[in-house]
């Protein structure tokens, strides 16, 4: 990924000094990188009062710039080289010797994961309502759009804040309100700097997932059921015709016996 500009912000020196209930100080400093490797760096700092922009240093400028009288007024005794030197020193402890961590953090990407789901039926002339949510992606910002038979639909759309996740991750949902039609193709078209292209997830307005599961799993216990009472049987035909077999038997009569009998 190239990254042209980047914008690192030291909160560091963001100390207030409070002179009374309404009166205070506040400074910040900044460092901005530019350029495919970082090789350009601006180092900034500015001060306020009770929210007042007062001063600003800018490296490249290499000097302070005054905003009022008063502080363009400071800003020429503060102008000198010692105080340049000063400066250079934190521009290099806070922004030169961190570029590489910088540079680590902002290429570091983590693709959305992407589902849509209905969260409401239509009936009774109310809407439906679809939601497309995107999990676990990093950086923050995204961009999520909906398709409606290839056409963009802004009616009846909204969105989430982008929330943290966890883990430096975010997400974040939108809502389709709409009235089904036959044959129509709604689609959630997600964009983030860590897709190569849009995402594109289609609304399949059949069984949910977790109903076809149900289904799948009580046809295959209806048919494992159905397998093993046809097993039995076979079963019990086959040790019934053993058992038969095994107790056929003749009767042996003498032969005086059937001579005698066959005299009467």
């Amino acid at each position: 990924m190239s990254i042209y500009h980047f914008y690192f912000y030291l909160f560091f020196s963001s100390l207030s000094l409070v002179f009374s209930d309404h009166d205070y100080y506040q400074s910040r400093a900044c460092c901005t990188f530019k350029g495919p490797d970082y090789e350009d760096i601006e180092y900034t700092i500015m001060l306020s009062f009770n929210k007042n922009f007062m001063m600003e240093f800018n490296s490249t400028r290499g000097n302070w710039t005054g905003f009022t009288p008063y502080s363009m007024d400071v800003a020429k005794h503060t102008n000198n080289p010692i105080e340049k030197a000063i400066r250079e020193f934190e521009k290099k402890i806070l922004c030169l010797d961190n570029r590489n961590a910088i540079r680590t953090i902002v290429n570091q990407t983590a693709a959305p994961i992407i589902k849509m789901k209905s969260v409401k039926q239509s009936a009774g002339g109310h809407p439906a309502m679809l939601v497309c949510s995107a999990f676990n992606f990093y950086p923050k910002q995204i961009r999520m759009t909906w398709l409606r038979n290839q056409k963009q639909v802004t009616a009846g759309v909204s969105y989430s804040e982008v929330m943290p996740d966890g883990d430096w991750l975010y997400q974040t949902q939108s809502y389709l309100e709409y009235t089904p039609a036959h044959g129509e193709k709604i689609t959630c078209v997600v964009e983030h700097m860590s897709l190569p292209e849009p995402a594109l997830v289609v609304w399949d307005p059949s069984l949910p997932v977790a109903e076809r599961n149900k289904i799948v799993i009580g046809l295959c216990g209806l048919l494992l059921g159905f397998v093993a009472v046809i097993s039995g049987l076979l079963y019990y035909k086959k040790t019934s015709a053993s058992y038969t077999v095994f107790c056929h038997r003749r009767v042996l009569v003498p032969v005086e016996q059937l001579l005698a009998e066959g005299a009467t």
